[in-house]
């Protein structure tokens, strides 16, 4: 029997992160989970006790990317399916925004892209097949006062998933964009009244589940999903068609 691929789910401690580790390893791969905390990575559980491994990566941190992919690849086989999930939030006005909390967003939702796609993607062009597909957000198409530095990120995801999908698809690689709206996460329970706002805007009068964005997620590491790539895909209860 062959080995199971291996997919590597970052932020898969909670939330949307762990709901996609959930579903991935029920699809049978290898799944491993990061964390920016030992604590944190302790609590996804590890192998084989668990079906999720979970491990310290800290995405500010070129070395600590580095390091966690060494010790995916001293346990599994190269990473097959790379699913860039983890985000955060430093909210404030732009005329009241340090540079630390415009670059600090900017590391952990964008630059971390290069560090993990560029080492994960020349293994899946050995094999010839490969899943990426990192979160978005319908902030990055619709904006969101407070949030410059947090929207700039993620409507840059747009156009690197592009871009990359153009570079890779040739080798059986799919890249795509997942972009959710309000789903039921810490960040979105933070939102007090402002949330309340959002929601009665949203047609299915509803915030998503975890679970909603998971399914997606799933079919698109998937070899029913070989033939889209490039592509940003909303899942939003209507708030934002695009």
């Amino acid at each position: 029997m062959s080995e199971p691929r291996t997919a590597l789910v970052t932020g898969g401690s909670r939330g949307i992160g762990a709901a996609v580790a959930t579903e991935l390893a029920a699809d049978g791969f290898r799944v491993f989970a990061t964390a920016s905390s030992s604590s944190a990575a302790a609590s996804i559980g590890s192998w084989p006790e668990d079906p999720i491994h979970g491990l310290v990566l800290r995405l500010e941190d070129p070395e600590s990317i580095a390091a966690g992919l060494k010790q995916v690849n001293a346990l599994a086989s190269p990473v097959s399916v790379l699913v860039a999930n983890a985000g955060m939030t430093r909210d404030n006005l732009l005329m009241r925004m340090s540079a630390d909390e415009w670059n600090h967003v900017l590391d952990v939702n964008l630059r971390s892209l290069h560090a993990l796609c560029k080492p994960v993607i020349r293994g899946m062009l050995r094999h010839r097949w490969g899943r990426v597909v990192s979160l978005g957000s319908v902030v990055g198409r619709m904006g969101s006062p407070g949030q410059a530095n947090y929207c700039a990120a993620k409507a840059a995801i747009e156009g690197f998933t592009r871009s990359l999908s153009m570079e890779v698809g040739s080798r059986g690689i799919t890249v795509n964009c997942v972009a959710p709206g309000f789903i039921e996460t810490d960040m979105t329970k933070s939102l007090g009244e402002r949330g309340d706002k959002i929601l009665a805007q949203i047609p299915m009068g509803r915030i998503g589940r975890p679970e909603e964005v998971a399914d997606l997620v799933s079919f698109l590491a998937s070899e029913k999903a070989g033939y889209i790539s490039g592509q940003t895909i909303h899942v939003n209860g209507g708030l934002f068609p695009a």
